[in-house]
């Protein structure tokens, strides 16, 4: 269950070395996690998302072609755009559905909410993964990971700062994620070390 609700939380919200450019996360060639360690059961309510959203939940075939998505700097605020946009879109409040753009939400309609946008601006879905972690609270939690060519790419409700994957180790505990071949499927997660 997911009880993590927008901005409430963000006093708790590590910071941990936000960086304001594109640039600066290109120079780290290790900036990704080893995501996929063993299947596992979506979230529960997803599964209900994707027969509501079948287009969010589509295998896209034509993805494959475009394995490595560079980050340029009109992708870079692209990504920022939307991620600040929606975070104040959304007013915080907790809910069990898993919806796109409420008016209220919690940490699921703002990752669902991410994640819809940017398919609908082109980029893949293989590319756009959600995942579920753990705050150090205990509390479940859903965040848009991003990936790009050389760096997974953090967007969340509790920071409106885009984060590498790298720099969440002491504020989440990795649980599961989408897998890149088919976003109805997920996996549990293996941090590299």
């Amino acid at each position: 269950m997911f009880d993590c609700v927008g901005g409430i939380l963000a006093v708790g919200c590590l910071t941990m070395g936000v960086v304001s450019t594109a640039s600066a996360f290109l120079v780290a060639p290790t900036a990704t996690f080893d995501f996929w360690a063993a299947p596992a059961l979506p979230p529960i309510g997803h599964s209900q998302f994707c027969l509501s959203y079948p287009n969010d939940c589509a295998v896209r075939r034509n993805d494959f072609r475009r394995r490595n998505i560079v980050l340029t700097s009109e992708r870079w605020n692209e990504l920022n755009r939307i991620n600040r946009q929606i975070n104040e879109a959304i007013i915080p409040k907790p809910t069990d559905l898993w919806l796109i753009a409420p008016p209220t939400g919690d940490c699921k309609a703002y990752a669902l909410t991410k994640r819809h946008e940017l398919l609908r601006q082109g980029w893949p879905s293989r590319s756009l993964l959600l995942s579920e972690v753990a705050l150090l609270s205990g509390e479940h939690h859903l965040i848009l990971v991003v990936r790009v060519k050389g760096a997974d790419l953090i967007l969340d409700n509790l920071n409106d700062e885009i984060r590498l994957a790298t720099m969440t180790a002491g504020e989440y505990q990795w649980l599961k994620i989408q897998e890149l071949q088919n976003p109805r499927f997920w996996s549990t997660v293996r941090v590299r070390t």
